[in-house]
């Protein structure tokens, strides 16, 4: 299915969907001021290929739906955290597995929380907790390389200018990469069509300048079965979040992939990626898909 923008009243999100439509709905949640091209289209097919429906969307103020100006974002936290119900409800999606890297690893908590009916499963790749915590001690926080990142930003490109737009993506992108390594030329290929689709790259770091109150709820509130995937060399968060938001979900799983850092594992990755969703999002006793 090509691309498509679904109205949602006052906002347009764009969506697009890999896959049998008739099959059991995986949705993607892409990070903070993240399109859908952060997940790989190669990647979801190969999701896809397993039976399942694949659909990822590009949040608001990135890729083709709506764009608030620069620095005058016109939605709050709580409406990024609803629009994946939105969109299930425009798609005719009763239930689904909810997929969520970094800040969509919030929302998919946020959602599991205060819908549990609509969500089936939970994968969180790296992120951590979005409630609060049992275990009061205190987590590492960001690798120095990332806090220079916010203390010192890089100097932001001229809008207009198409490669130094792309080159400013990827500079900002190479910090998060873990031990395997920085691949400069997909991070081109990626944000190039990041630069191509989007209405106005710079309207993504609204994101940024959100505000929102704080979810309340428990971690021991999440009931939806759920799968922690966190890179060992995660420079944002860490591995002890992950391991932290495993231990904290009843029954959670952790799985850990060793070199990955804050990012969409490498495809060296993906044949592990996809059978750890596969397995986790199959049917079992007690369990509809």
């Amino acid at each position: 299915m090509a691309e498509e923008l679904v109205d949602l009243g006052g906002v347009s999100l764009c969506v697009e969907s890999f896959g049998d439509e008739a099959a059991p709905t995986l949705l993607l949640i892409s990070g903070a001021a993240e399109s859908m091209d952060g997940w790989d289209p190669a990647w979801c097919r190969e999701l896809a290929a397993g039976g399942r429906r694949v659909i990822r969307y590009d949040h608001r103020d990135t890729g083709r739906s709506s764009a608030s100006p620069p620095g005058r974002p016109t939605y709050s936290t709580a409406d990024l955290g609803t629009d994946p119900l939105r969109i299930l409800d425009a798609l005719d999606v009763g239930r689904a597995h909810l997929v969520g890297l970094s800040m969509g690893g919030g929302i998919a908590q946020v959602v599991a929380v205060e819908r549990p009916e609509r969500v089936l499963t939970l994968t969180l790749m790296s992120t951590g907790a979005a409630g609060e915590r049992a275990d009061r001690s205190e987590l590492p926080g960001a690798e120095p390389r990332i806090a220079e990142t916010f203390a010192d930003p890089l100097a932001a490109p001229d809008w207009s200018d198409r490669e130094a737009v792309i080159g400013y993506l990827v500079e900002t992108e190479r910090p998060y990469a873990g031990s395997l390594g920085f691949d400069e030329e997909a991070a081109r290929r990626r944000n190039g069509r990041v630069v191509d689709r989007a209405h106005d790259v710079a309207s993504a770091a609204n994101h940024w300048s959100l505000e929102g109150d704080s979810p309340t709820f428990p971690m021991s509130a999440i009931s939806a079965p759920t799968l922690v995937i966190h890179g060992s060399a995660d420079p944002f968060f860490p591995l002890a979040h992950g391991e932290a938001l495993a231990a904290e979900i009843p029954g959670a799983r952790l799985v850990t992939l060793d070199g990955v850092g804050h990012e969409l594992p490498p495809p060296v990755l993906w044949d592990t990626l996809v059978a750890e969703i596969a397995q986790h999002t199959s049917p079992y006793p007690g369990r509809r898909a």
